[in-house]
């Protein structure tokens, strides 16, 4: 039986790209602890919940967290005192009354979410049960296939390409530690290829190598290449799936590709730039392929190309209710991608994938761009079992962390553990 909540706390940690963030602690009356990390994005949309920073540029570079912590430590926590942890409805709903503004600007979405992942931390450690199982229920059972993020791109790294993330999805695999076997030994290929070519094997912020290319095709043709070098079948086995996040070059009305000289595009010009590309590589997932505001864009791409690949909504969704919504009923994806932070408590981000569901829609977990080493979202991957994830590349602990946690869930499923085989959350 889950005890009430004696204390909540928050200090300043720093996430992957050294930059200030929040660490929660909620504490129990019967001893149990939940601590739990916040991330931080670099390609955000507009519309997201307000991430509060300090402002203070003699400190961080005005991106401290301090008053984020303060109002976990001084507002948040004094209030929640006595509840019961396992009531994660009712928790989220009196952390956004206490902001009372529509996109948590007041106490911060990073203060908030903190607490939420920590709250249902400390239930489902104080119940002595997985937290997925807290979180899903016990038929919680299928683990998600990755998208692993191999080439960075856009604001993700220093390169020449402007589309954000070229990845690998071994949705072919039998289980997911195979999978993830699958998809380390194509990244170590990747490596090798871009090794012999004189190409630059260093990383960027999410793990994938940021090599200087002649053009965004050749990232294509180099995984591709890597795939076929790791023994494996492109699109067989191993797919692919990009995030161009194509709100960052987008300016004065088109699509701006100044990196790889590729010059400027429409919408109409962008889909079919990517029906071109999906003709030519085994590519069954694209996210963010034009800006957050191109609403008319989306509609027009998910009906070019829809009933062939994903169609994913990240930027112009935010995981928020409210947009994804419109987006149902105007037919702009067919999936959301799910960042907690982006809409700041555990409860929001299952309304909005109870959305997708009864749309029948798909939906992809995901970490953000500046990581900590939690592994909150593995859990909630298989809590929600969407069958999806990214969590970026096979290299980086903070990334790593989340696929050696759901290596953990898996053996401790056994027999019970689901893989499918297809990208399909329906």
């Amino acid at each position: 039986m889950s005890s009430h909540i004696s204390a909540v706390w928050a200090i300043e940690i720093l996430d992957s790209r050294g930059t200030p963030t929040l660490r929660v602690f909620v504490s129990l009356a019967d001893g149990t602890i939940g601590v739990s990390s916040v991330p931080s994005g670099a390609s955000t949309g507009e519309h997201e919940a307000v991430e509060l920073r300090d402002r203070d540029h003699y400190r961080y570079a005005g991106k401290g967290v301090r008053k984020a912590v303060t109002h976990v430590n001084e507002i948040i926590g004094p209030r929640l005192g006595g509840l019961d942890p396992r009531e994660q409805a009712r928790i989220d709903q009196i952390m956004c009354e206490l902001d009372g503004t529509a996109n948590k600007g007041q106490l911060g979405a990073n203060a908030i979410l903190g607490v939420s992942q920590a709250v249902a931390r400390a239930a489902a450690i104080s119940q002595d049960i997985p937290l997925y199982v807290s979180l899903g229920g016990s038929d919680a059972v299928r683990l998600p296939i990755p998208m692993m993020n191999v080439i960075n791109g856009g604001k993700h790294a220093d390169s020449s390409l402007d589309f954000q993330e070229f990845m690998i999805v071994p949705h072919g695999a039998p289980t997911f530690s195979e999978a993830l076997r699958y998809g380390s030994e194509t990244f170590q290929a990747l490596k090798t290829l871009l090794h012999q070519r004189g190409l630059s094997t260093a990383v960027g912020d999410e793990g994938g190598f940021a090599p200087a290319l002649k053009s965004n095709e050749e990232a294509c043709d180099l995984i591709v290449a890597a795939i076929e070098r790791a023994g494996y079948r492109p699109g067989g086995e191993i797919a692919l799936a990009l995030d161009p996040a194509a709100s960052s070059f987008f300016e004065d009305g088109s699509y701006q590709l100044v990196r790889s000289r590729q010059g400027r595009k429409t919408s109409s010009q962008m889909i079919a730039l990517y029906r071109a590309w999906v003709d030519r590589y085994p590519i069954i997932s694209l996210e963010d392929g034009l800006a957050e505001n191109d609403w008319q864009g989306f509609r027009e791409l998910s009906a070019e190309l829809g009933d062939r690949i994903q169609i994913v909504g990240d930027d112009i969704l935010v995981t928020n209710p409210a947009h994804i919504r419109r987006a149902i009923a105007e037919k702009t994806c067919t999936a959301a991608l799910i960042k907690l932070n982006q809409i700041g408590t555990i409860t929001e981000t299952i309304e909005a994938i109870d959305l997708c569901r009864k749309a029948r829609w798909g939906y992809v977990v995901s970490h953000r761009s500046g990581e900590t080493e939690d592994s909150f979202i593995a859990d909630f991957a298989v809590a929600m079992g969407g069958g999806q994830i990214k969590t970026g590349s096979l290299c980086r602990s903070e990334r790593i962390a989340k696929y050696n946690r759901l290596l953990e869930i898996e053996c401790e499923l056994g027999d019970r553990a689901v893989y499918r085989t297809a990208i399909d959350s329906r």
